[in-house]
């Protein structure tokens, strides 16, 4: 359960989300001065990723977090800003958060229901954090999630380093018991996005 070793193919019913790929986060700032790990690999990953799903038509939506207690990630700081590495293209939309939770007290599951999402591609930092906490529960909320195994980051903070706590959470993850649902844990070159019509 959760893993799979053929290309997954998705359309419309579709949105590739990329989360708090920002700058402090990915490049380290303040109290994190550390980048990302594998900072370089997951941001060319990620945008492997968009270039498909624009070139699909298939929506994409970043989160961005706003934090009112971390200096570097104060809405309008350079810190906050997403990576342009990946950067916001037109016709994107970009959803701002203050909770872990990306659908908390945001226009997300809005956003995705009006354009007829049931699937959601997941990508993007922090693994332990936000990935975590909005994959969850956007399985709760009866959407197919696919989490790109390899497009998600996260620093060493003192405790587990981030290379043990992608791996952990890469595994955990794909097996956690859903009654209808599960998460498919796959790497970025496993997923593809295919304009209406062409699948």
């Amino acid at each position: 359960m959760g893993t799979s070793d053929v290309e997954i193919t998705l359309g419309s019913e579709a949105a590739l989300l990329v989360i708090d790929v920002q700058v402090s986060i990915m490049d380290g700032s303040g109290e994190t001065p550390r980048p990302a790990y594998r900072r370089d690999e997951v941001l060319a990953r990620i945008d492997a990723l968009l270039t498909n799903a624009r070139a699909a038509k298939v929506p994409v939506i970043y989160l961005q977090h706003d934090d009112a207690t971390y200096a570097p990630m104060f809405p309008g700081e350079a810190g906050w800003q997403i990576h342009p590495a990946v950067a916001p293209a037109a016709g994107d939309l970009v959803i701002r958060k203050r909770a872990s939770d990306g659908f908390y007290a945001t226009s997300l599951r809005s956003e995705l229901d009006a354009r007829g999402v049931t699937h959601l591609v997941v990508a993007g930092a922090d693994t332990e954090y936000c990935v975590d906490t909005t994959v969850r529960r956007a399985l709760s909320l009866d959407y197919e999630v696919i989490l790109a195994a390899d497009a998600h980051t996260t620093s060493s903070d003192g405790g587990l380093p981030a290379e043990q706590i992608v791996a952990h959470h890469n595994a955990l993850l794909a097996y956690l018991p859903h009654p209808k649902h599960e998460i498919r844990v796959v790497p970025a070159s496993e997923i593809a996005f295919a304009p209406a019509g062409a699948r």
